[in-house]
């Protein structure tokens, strides 16, 4: 018998209830580690993520989402704000590259020995990230530097090959972080004039009379960096390869990997490729339900003029489109897309307003805004015209726009069509776009999702319980959506349910699950249990995902393990964020945790999913549900 197949039981249960996909979310970072492998952040490469993929897949979970897996900087462990081709050396397992027959010799196992050691948190169970940042860089250049004195033929093969195949991102890349320790590793924006002169839109710019100045540039460049920039070709060949492990090692499991198409990006993909952005805007987040004052994300918009070229042949955008989601369809099975809004109808702000919260609450969206008189310069990129608008809305309401042509669609759809060309190319589906759509769905996107029969996801933790048509309910989810209680922005449901046994919200809550699990029958005794037993009425909420339409599921790590605390506060930047890790005794708590209703159970949830289908159904299938009661005690 295979041990890492999930139970029979599981298996059936989400046939029957039309559930494709059952996905885990988990960034790197909160992976667990081996005790002796543990310097303090955690990997999906190292023994202890590939102990906890195992662990995974046993309980019926046949996919991983991934958070984005960029190079972050020092003073911000946001992976949202990594790199976009560049993968994080922080990922790198130092155990197994000290054991790789390549590398054989080259790292000291006392240095291993020496970082696990010095472990600031060594129980595990948060991110020591700067102490990380700096022993990984720090064994980097020891690795390096043992190997470049004892480069053997094979490996300086494999060395430049992988250079020669990712030459494009590569090269910029390198070059960006050596100039950014020359400037003692501050943001791009606050480097020497040197260096700030050097940039990356200057360096790619060609024109016939700059392709030789920029030529000469860049041999300068190499010339003066090129040690560091070897040194960090050497970090990205090895994360990569351990990726690559990563992806054989799925595949024997049965999981899916999911990759995420982050919508901001690094200072360094700023520098390198900030010619293909609008120089006078900024992308971020409307105001919303969920948030009221907006986000000024300060993230870069795509150029809409650098779509195609004056032939209409694919230009700069649609080029960076494809190198970048091609690279990631080789690494993953399929892509979180965040924030389909920036590829489809970005919200842009000022660059030059000095309150950046003032300018993103009086924003517009870039192709709806013909006749603005607060932003005249987006007249230019408007797709709709002025009598399309309702404009007794905001412009930042999901109606603002009333109707579009096919035309207009198709000119909306642009970038996203490319993305999902690029899937399908590589083997994939439209059930492999997982489409970050939360509160807000304007028209405009609404039109290019529909054309492609793509999903929306639905937080189930927001219902709106007195709105039945509340976008986040699990009965107004279609087929194609994605569900999930909570994400890594919310709450873990079981820090929230205890809120609500303080506000009273769990009484209106198990009112709400009663009526869905309980449909037919008097639901006064089952909103009494729920509403007396946190436990009973988080295993109710994510019995509510199994029972709606949506095929697909989502749980994010630290709701299936019982977790209180948040990993993630939105905007907040601190040595406590984004820390939070799947603890070490996991695999020996969870069992015992479950049996307490602490942490959570699917076998149970799903038995309670499926009597949810009513007697008739109950009794044809009596012993599955059964078997899933009892294992699940």
């Amino acid at each position: 018998m295979n041990k890492t197949a999930p139970a029979g039981e599981i298996v059936e249960a989400l046939r029957l209830l039309e559930k494709d996909r059952l996905v885990l979310a988990i960034h790197d970072a909160s992976f667990p580690a081996a005790a002796n492998e543990d310097i303090g952040r955690g990997s999906p490469y190292a023994n202890g993520g590939t102990d906890f993929l195992r662990f995974a897949r046993r309980l019926g979970f046949n996919g991983i989402q991934f958070g984005p897996q960029g190079q972050t900087s020092r003073d911000d462990p946001s992976p949202y704000d990594g790199t976009l081709f560049s993968r994080n050396i922080l990922s790198i397992d130092w155990s197994a590259v000290a054991g790789d027959s390549l590398f054989s010799g080259l790292l000291d196992p006392h240095r291993l020995q020496r970082m696990v050691e010095g472990n600031p948190n060594p129980d595990g169970r948060h991110t020591a990230y700067r102490y990380v940042y700096d022993a990984s860089h720090a064994a980097l250049e020891a690795l390096y530097g043992n190997l470049h004195n004892a480069l053997d033929d094979g490996l300086s093969a494999e060395l430049e090959a992988f250079s020669d195949r990712h030459k494009a991102w590569l090269f910029p890349d390198a070059l960006y972080h050596a100039l950014s320790v020359e400037s003692g590793g501050r943001h791009q924006r606050d480097w020497p004039v040197r260096n700030e002169a050097c940039s990356g839109r200057d360096l790619y710019q060609h024109t016939p009379e700059k392709d030789v100045a920029c030529a000469a540039r860049q041999a300068s460049l190499l010339a003066h960096h090129r040690l560091f920039m070897e040194r960090y070709r050497l970090g990205q060949y090895i994360v990569h390869r351990q990726h690559a492990g990563l992806r054989q090692r799925a595949r024997e499991l049965g999981l899916r990997l999911y990759g995420d198409l982050q919508v901001g990006l690094s200072p360094c993909d700023l520098w390198s490729r900030g010619g293909i952005y609008l120089p006078n805007y900024y992308m971020g987040a409307p105001p919303s339900r969920t948030n009221p004052e907006g986000q000024p994300w300060s993230y870069g918009v795509l150029d809409p003029d650098q779509y195609h070229d004056d032939d209409g042949r694919p230009g700069p955008v649609l080029n960076f489109m494809a190198a970048r989601i091609n690279k990631m369809m080789t690494e993953f099975d399929g892509l979180r897309v965040d924030h389909p809004h920036g590829l489809v109808c970005p919200w842009v702000y000022k660059v030059d307003d000095p309150d950046p919260l003032h300018a993103v609450q009086h924003g517009a969206r870039l192709f709806s805004s013909p006749d603005l008189s607060d932003h005249p310069q987006l007249a230019h990129y408007a797709i709709v015209r002025s009598e399309q608008l309702n404009k007794q809305l905001s412009r930042h309401d999901d109606h603002w726009v009333s109707t579009m042509d096919p035309s207009q669609i198709d000119r909306f759809a642009i970038l996203l069509d490319y993305l999902v060309e690029a899937v399908m190319a590589h083997g994939g589906s439209v059930n492999d776009v997982l489409c970050e759509i939360l509160s807000t769905q304007p028209h405009e996107l609404q039109q290019v999702i529909q054309r492609h029969g793509l999903n929306r996801f639905r937080v189930t933790q927001k219902a709106d319980l007195d709105n039945p048509e509340d976008v986040y309910r699990s009965e107004n989810a279609r087929p194609e959506d994605w569900i999930m209680v909570g994400n890594h922005d919310t709450q873990p449901i079981w820090r929230l349910a205890r809120q609500w046994e303080r506000t009273g919200e769990n009484l209106r809550q198990a009112e709400y699950l009663a009526r869905r699990l309980q449909p037919d029958g008097n639901i006064g005794p089952l909103v009494q249990e729920l509403a007396g037993n946190r436990c009973k009425l988080v295993h109710a909420k994510f019995a509510d995902l199994f029972i709606g339409p949506a095929r697909h599921v989502m749980i994010f790590f630290a709701d299936l393990l019982g977790l209180e605390e948040v990993y993630n506060a939105p905007g907040t930047i601190n040595d406590e964020n984004w820390s939070l890790r799947v603890p070490p005794d996991y695999a020996r708590n969870y069992a015992d945790a479950c049996s307490s209703g602490s942490a959570l159970d699917l076998s149970r949830v799903l038995a309670l999913a499926l009597k949810q289908r009513g007697t008739e159904f109950s009794r044809a299938h009596a012993g599955l549900i059964a078997r899933l009661e009892r294992s699940g005690r």
